[in-house]
């Protein structure tokens, strides 16, 4: 019985970001590979709930994608 006085609570780490952990300072657009796992196969770009990237990481992770876009390495929408 979830109480008020917090029993039977199960601890639960919080999620670590990826990119952070990979101590790489900047998000480069011509990374590719990397940008494609951070959207979806319908071209979206997936939120930053469903990936674990901070905030910080996650505004370079959007320039990033959005320049890869301009410069046709993603695509813009499904085929």
């Amino acid at each position: 019985m979830g109480g008020p006085g917090g029993r039977n609570r199960t601890f639960t780490r919080k999620r670590m970001c990826r990119l952070c952990q990979d101590k790489t300072g900047h998000i480069d657009w011509k990374a590719v590979n990397l940008l494609r796992s951070f959207i979806t196969d319908r071209g979206k770009m997936l939120s930053s709930r469903a990936t674990g990237t901070c905030a910080g990481c996650q505004r370079q992770l959007a320039r990033a994608i959005k320049r890869a876009r301009d410069m046709a390495l993603l695509p813009t929408s499904p085929l």
